[in-house]
């Protein structure tokens, strides 16, 4: 018989039952009315060809019950290393609110039209960017960026600006969501929801802090 867990995280109760992308919805809605900054920053973890980790700062661009979704040059370092191990790691921390989020899976290229309607609303000069760096590779001086940025501005003037097709988007569909609330002495609340395949139902724990 499977064992059964009192999970709780702070004062509110955890269910089996319960879908863990709302239970992160709340939360989300929690960080954006706290947090000073970026309540969507979260650390993206991979592996390169030697098997070390790296990680960075990536933002959330969208969330729904298939997964977690990001956007970023699939030339850079981390585009390379997401195509070929098509596995990553990522980390919420809420200062302001004493709270983490940690979650794990495999990943997937969102579609064409996903990363058109994103690219589409990003500001003209990230548009921009996105043509001019050749992000993760080395670069001669910031003047040689600047150089580039002011021919793909000369060369577009007012002209729509397509989306090149190194960059897209990247969906983190999870296998592993932990939720995690600062406790006094470090006695933690950690609730870990977990499944084998993106169908299966989730299976709810409570972790030692």
């Amino acid at each position: 018989m499977e064992p059964e867990f009192d999970v709780r995280l702070g004062d509110r109760p955890v269910s089996a039952d319960e879908d863990p992308f709302a239970l992160f919805g709340e939360w989300f809605k929690a960080a954006e009315d706290a947090e000073p900054n970026d309540a969507n920053a979260m650390s993206l973890a991979t592996v390169d060809e030697l098997g070390q980790p790296d990680v960075r700062i990536v933002l959330l661009k969208a969330l729904d019950s298939r997964g977690f979704t990001f956007f970023t040059n699939f030339e850079s370092a981390k585009g390379h290393q997401l195509l070929a191990t098509r596995r990553a790691a990522l980390c919420f921390h809420w200062k302001s609110l004493r709270r983490q989020v940690r979650v794990r899976g495999p990943i997937e290229t969102v579609s064409d039209a996903e990363a058109d309607t994103y690219f589409a609303s990003r500001p003209r000069g990230s548009r921009i960017g996105a043509w001019a760096s050749q992000q993760s590779r080395p670069l001669e001086s910031r003047q040689a960026l600047a150089d580039r940025v002011a021919e793909l501005e000369t060369a577009y003037g007012e002209d729509d600006i397509p989306r090149p097709g190194h960059w897209s988007g990247f969906r983190v569909i999870p296998f592993a969501i932990e939720f995690w609330q600062d406790g006094a002495y470090r006695l933690h609340d950690r609730a870990l929801f977990e499944r084998a395949e993106p169908e299966d139902p989730w299976m709810l724990k409570r972790l030692n802090p």
